[in-house]
């Protein structure tokens, strides 16, 4: 793609980060005990999300990256959600790029009691290679980090020291904005995302594609009676 007048945009996606902080959202601020009442945000459409972030004249969003890993020991139906949900991104434009999960022993400091846990792997690294590649490439003029991890701060660091002209902004859910100053320093800075900007860029029910397969909207994530986006905010 040739250059123009306006920035080139990348995204790129921590799956699990992202999971978790709609995660947040779906918890009581108080108690912090979960709600159950937000699932329906975890059909988020990230290309969607991403058009309604950047600017509409000076930036055209050129492509996205998302980086998971799928847990095979976890109930069907979960498993399932998941696979739905990496179709439905792949249909936009998204493209997934998938680690891995490695057993972890875990041990209870109070009871002693053993056994094995799960440990995501790759995503973070994976995340942290295509960043640095796809601008020694010259894939991007902009790019934007859905994450909190603060990992991947000195993969942020070499691609702005090496090329000082592109602009990383790291995108970050509203409640997890605290944990972000290592991120924020790192990058040229954040962009807070929040609750109404997940409701407005959700995928529809079905989405049929020329194969001419249906990926289905799984029953956790549907939205509740009379559900209305919320109006945007004018510019």
């Amino acid at each position: 793609m040739e250059k123009n007048d306006q920035n080139r945009v990348v995204v790129f996606v921590d799956g699990f980060n992202l999971y978790h902080a709609i995660d947040d959202l779906d918890r009581d601020p108080k108690t912090r005990r979960p709600t159950n009442t937000k699932h329906y945000l975890k059909w988020l459409d990230i290309w969607s999300l991403s058009k309604a972030l950047i600017h509409p004249k000076n930036d055209v969003l050129v492509g996205g990256y998302y980086f998971s890993a799928y847990a095979g020991w976890i109930n069907q139906d979960a498993q399932d959600r998941h696979r739905a949900y990496v179709a439905a991104l792949k249909a936009s434009g998204i493209k997934d790029v998938m680690g891995t999960f490695k057993k972890k022993p875990r041990k209870c400091p109070s009871c002693k009691h053993e056994w094995d846990g799960h440990e995501e792997k790759e995503s973070d690294v994976n995340l942290a290679v295509y960043l640095v590649r796809l601008a020694f490439e010259d894939a991007f003029d902009k790019a934007i980090i859905f994450t909190a991890d603060t990992d991947l701060a000195p993969a942020i660091r070499v691609v702005r020291e090496a090329f000082p002209k592109k602009e990383i902004r790291v995108a970050i859910p509203e409640r997890r904005l605290n944990r972000s100053k290592a991120l924020e320093n790192a990058a040229n800075g954040r962009i807070r995302v929040t609750e109404a900007h997940f409701a407005r860029n959700l995928f529809p029910e079905k989405l049929v594609l020329a194969d001419p397969a249906v990926i289905e909207r799984p029953k956790k994530y549907t939205p509740p009676k009379n559900f209305q986006p919320p109006a945007t905010k004018p510019s």
